[in-house]
């Protein structure tokens, strides 16, 4: 009987945390929407939509992962080595195929912090250096050559998102899939423990699949 209530009281809970993030992607969605205009094709609003609703999860994900301690690191200055904390540094998203979808991004994250970090938006280019991210998403139309761009963040702790079927078999962590016309995500738990990052079980209750290595 208690296992049950348990049971019941852990649904309840992610059914509420998931109620937030739907909020949260809603609202976002319909801005999209909205600005495409009264004239624009119905076609071109579903794109907005789509496209809004990732990055609005991709600022959701934040919230739910645990990053590593970042040791402190030297600088020089006027008046010796100071050091410098990482949590007075930006959280740095970085978009790689997207730019409409890192315009969104910036635009919801304006004046919005991540761990009480200002929020910055960088919209990379294949071979770019990404020392200074703890998100890296890649968009669909990078699609051929993910391995190669999955492979500097492997091992670091980076929270890699893609948007391609069997993404996660490249080593990305969350994959965003659509289901009946429904955003929705995968997770690889062993992509991101090899990267020393933590999700949250309110994030795994949420996914559409979640994989693990026995």
């Amino acid at each position: 009987m208690h296992d049950r209530a348990r049971e019941r009281s852990a649904r309840r809970t992610a059914i509420r945390h998931l109620a937030r993030i739907a909020a949260f992607v809603v609202s976002s969605a319909l801005a999209a929407t909205a600005l495409v205009g009264i004239g624009a094709a119905q076609t071109s609003a579903l794109q907005a939509s789509e496209r809004t609703i990732k990055a609005a999860f991709l600022f959701k994900f934040a919230e739910y992962v645990d990053w590593p301690a970042a040791p402190v690191q030297p600088v020089d200055s006027p008046f010796g080595v100071a050091p410098i904390d990482p949590a007075d540094s930006p959280f740095v998203f970085g978009v790689l195929g997207s730019g409409a979808l890192a315009d969104d991004l910036l635009r919801m994250t304006a004046d919005r912090t991540v761990d009480q970090r200002p929020i910055r938006v960088r919209r990379l280019t294949p071979g770019d250096v990404i020392d200074d991210l703890q998100v890296l998403f890649i968009a669909a139309d990078e699609r051929g050559r993910l391995d190669e761009l999955l492979s500097p963040a492997r091992g670091r702790p980076i929270l890699t998102v893609t948007e391609s079927e069997g993404a996660l078999g490249n080593g990305s962590m969350i994959n965003f899939t659509v289901t009946g016309e429904r955003v929705r995500f995968e997770v690889s738990l062993d992509a991101a423990q090899a990267s020393s990052l933590r999700l949250s079980s309110r994030l795994l209750a949420v996914a559409e699949r979640v994989y693990q290595s026995p």
